[in-house]
C-alpha cells in the first residue's frame, strides 16, 4: 500500500491549520479582507478554467457511465454494495450537502435576487427571481455533483480497486514509483488536500452556528 509522507503530512497539516486559525483570530478583519481579495483574484484569473472544467466533468462522467468502463466496480469485480440505493442517496444528501444545502438552499436564491450576478437583471423583480433560481440550480445541481464525483471516483478507484492508500497522492503512485524524487511533492499534495478539507468542514460548521444563532 502506498504511503507518501506519513507523520510528516499530519504535522505539516496541523502546523498550517493552526497557523491560519491563529492569524484569523488575531487579525479577523485583515484575514477576511485578504481571503476575499484572494478569492476575487483567483476567480478573475481562473473563472473561465473553472467553468470549462466543471462542464468537462459532466461530459466525461456521462461518457464514462455509458461506456464499457461504467461496469467496472470500485472494488473486486465480484463485490456487492454494502448499502441500498436509498441509504446511499440519503447519506450523500446528509453528508455531501449537509449544512450547506440547508443554509444556501434559501440564502443563495435570495442573495442573487437582491443582487443579480454581473447586474444582468434588475434587482428584486420577477426576472431576477428566475435568474436567481437558475444560478442556484447551477451551483447545487448536476455540475456540483460532477465535481464531487470526479474526485471521489478517482480516489475510490485507486483505494478499493488498486489497493492504494486513501490519499490524493495515490493518484500519482505510478509516477512516484518510477521517479522517487517526485515523492516528496506528492506529500505536499496530501497536505493541501487535508487543509482544504478542514477549511471546508469549518465553513459548514460556521454556517450551522450562524443558523442556530439566528434561530
Amino acid at each position: 500500500m502506498a504511503n507518501h509522507g506519513g507523520k510528516s503530512v499530519f504535522i505539516a497539516s496541523v502546523v498550517i491549520i493552526f497557523g491560519l486559525v491563529i492569524v484569523g483570530a488575531s487579525f479577523p478583519e485583515g484575514f477576511a479582507n485578504a481571503a476575499e481579495e484572494a478569492l476575487a483574484t483567483i476567480t478573475g484569473l481562473f473563472g473561465w478554467f473553472y467553468l470549462f472544467s466543471v462542464f468537462g466533468f459532466v461530459i466525461f462522467l456521462f461518457g464514462l457511465a455509458l461506456s464499457k468502463y461504467g461496469k467496472v466496480r470500485l472494488g473486486p469485480q465480484d463485490s456487492s454494495p454494502n448499502y441500498t440505493f436509498f441509504s446511499w442517496i440519503s447519506m450523500l444528501l446528509a453528508a455531501g450537502f449537509g449544512v450547506g444545502l440547508v443554509f444556501y438552499g434559501m440564502a443563495e436564491p435570495m442573495f442573487h435576487f437582491i443582487d443579480p450576478p454581473y447586474g444582468d437583471r434588475t434587482a428584486e423583480t420577477e426576472a431576477a427571481a428566475r435568474y436567481a433560481i437558475q444560478y442556484s440550480y447551477f451551483n447545487w445541481g448536476i455540475h456540483q455533483w460532477a465535481a464531487f464525483s470526479i474526485v471521489g471516483l478517482i480516489i475510490a478507484y485507486f483505494q478499493f480497486r488498486k489497493g492504494q492508500a486513501g490519499l490524493v497522492s495515490s493518484v500519482l503512485s505510478s509516477i512516484t514509483a518510477k521517479n522517487p524524487k517526485v515523492r516528496p511533492y506528492a506529500s505536499w499534495l496530501d497536505v493541501f488536500a487535508v487543509v482544504a478539507t478542514v477549511m471546508g468542514v469549518a465553513t459548514s460548521l460556521g454556517l450551522g452556528v450562524l443558523q442556530m444563532n439566528g434561530g
